[in-house]
């Protein structure tokens, strides 16, 4: 008996329903586990009511429940010989495609809820890639704010000493993300390299150059994030030359969006950090915020100090009240609520693309697709930072290292890709123009044909 496009739809949908309703009852009180599993979930409809194959093998019920949670405890001594605890995570979400992929974040704000949300985007962003990774995420409470070099040595050191258990080059990948850097991560690399008594240097991706890191993997998320807007504002006939720009953040995305947006011509008016916001309507001085957050490791209201005539002020929501062009957040999950999003469409903006992960909103999201703005979500527009990861990865597994020049050629293809990917999927899927919906069923058709393809496992 056949059955109408209507019904196949409605089917899908309560399908779809039916799954989210679990998950909210089986992880309770996890709610940004849940925005982003219903923000993908919701994409996937069309995806079920034209392959119901999809659904017969179970195969949303098996990628939104992680292959493996790790919890752990974390003791370390502090400079006057206190010791603290806190609590260490990792999240192995699924290794369809490849080893589990995704970086460490050491916040106040880490919990299960919030690793959960950023492995389970990263299955999807991984995948979009087009590079062999599979999705997992990791962290820790623990805030390097404040804390000497010795302090962030000895947590992290603890940090890997259980870590090490269940990572590996061709098991688990972890990287950098928010309070992890070329610091942290070469501690960790240290750690791990004396308890596991060999050189692996692919059981972790961005590394100091002179221990197998890649050339380009700083730069790698911000660029990204900026030519992937790039792609969507050539086919809209517009381009970065002469647009006022705002970029949340100062830290490792924001800075090098805020660098290859001016090298498009574009004039880049605000940055911001946890506690604030700068407005430099003269343009935003790059070495100056350089010098501040990389070197000497101050707050963003120094810059006023330098630059007198630019203003800085309080709280970090208030950035979006500038107008622009083009807005990157680049700071955190949903900085962009729907009164943020209201005012960058009231002042004009034409483009927004998400340069953290789930920086906005489903309200603000859906704000910005109503007003026709041209959106790039985060798991297709931040996806060069990983991507690039996996660049490092290649390399050290055959003992080469790529110049500059390669890495970055090899990262805007990397990036025309995912956007074309996104674009076709929307189209063929009666969603055109929606690259949230694009994205989300690009890179769950790869993830669940190679479930498909390996059986129930």
């Amino acid at each position: 008996m056949t059955i109408s496009t209507e019904e196949r739809n409605q089917v899908a949908k309560n399908y779809v329903e039916e799954v989210f309703a679990t998950i909210q009852k089986r992880n309770p009180n996890e709610n940004e586990f849940h925005q982003a599993v219903k923000e993908i979930f919701d994409s996937l409809v069309p995806v079920f009511a034209k392959h119901p194959k999809y659904m017969e093998s179970g195969i949303l019920e098996r990628i939104s429940e992680p292959e493996r949670l790790i919890t752990f405890r974390v003791p370390w001594v502090d400079d006057n010989g206190k010791v603290h605890v806190n609590r260490g995570f990792r999240v192995q979400f699924n290794s369809a495609i490849g080893p589990y992929k995704g970086g460490l974040r050491f916040h106040p704000s880490v919990n299960a809820s919030i690793i959960k949300f950023l492995g389970f985007e990263q299955i999807f962003k991984n995948s979009l890639t087009g590079q062999p990774i599979g999705g997992g995420k990791g962290g820790s409470d623990f805030d390097p704010k404040g804390k000497s070099d010795n302090e962030i040595m000895r947590f992290t050191q603890s940090f890997m000493t259980e870590l090490c258990k269940y990572i590996g080059p061709d098991a688990d990948v972890p990287a950098g993300d928010i309070g992890v850097g070329a610091r942290e991560v070469g501690y960790m690399f240290g750690q791990y390299k004396r308890i596991r008594g060999g050189y692996e240097a692919g059981v972790l991706t961005g590394k100091g150059l002179g221990y197998g890191g890649s050339l380009g993997r700083t730069e790698a998320t911000g660029y990204g994030t900026v030519y992937f807007v790039q792609e969507m504002l050539k086919d809209a006939g517009s381009s970065f030359e002469g647009s006022t720009v705002v970029v949340s953040g100062s830290g490792n995305v924001s800075t090098y969006a805020i660098e290859k947006a001016q090298s498009l011509g574009a004039k880049v008016v605000a940055c911001s950090d946890s506690g604030g916001y700068v407005y430099d309507p003269n343009g935003i001085n790059l070495a100056t915020v350089k010098q501040i957050k990389e070197v000497e490791r101050k707050r963003i209201s120094e810059y006023v100090n330098v630059h007198p005539h630019a203003e800085y002020h309080e709280g970090c929501t208030g950035i979006w009240s500038i107008p622009c062009d083009i807005a990157l957040p680049c700071a955190t999950q949903n900085e962009i609520n729907e009164e943020s999003a209201k005012l960058l469409v009231a002042n004009g903006v034409k483009a927004v693309g998400e340069g953290a992960n789930m920086p906005s909103t489903l309200e603000a999201i859906e704000v910005f697709l109503t007003n026709s703005v041209l959106f790039g979500p985060a798991k297709a527009a931040n996806a060069g930072g990983v991507a690039v990861s996996a660049l490092e990865m290649a390399q050290n597994s055959m003992r080469l290292a790529w110049t500059f020049e390669e890495v970055d050629a090899k990262l805007h293809d990397i990036m025309v890709n995912i956007y074309k990917s996104a674009v076709n999927a929307a189209n063929e899927y009666g969603y055109p123009g929606n690259l949230v919906v694009g994205a989300n069923i690009a890179g769950f058709l790869k993830v669940a044909d190679a479930m498909m393809a390996q059986g129930v496992i």
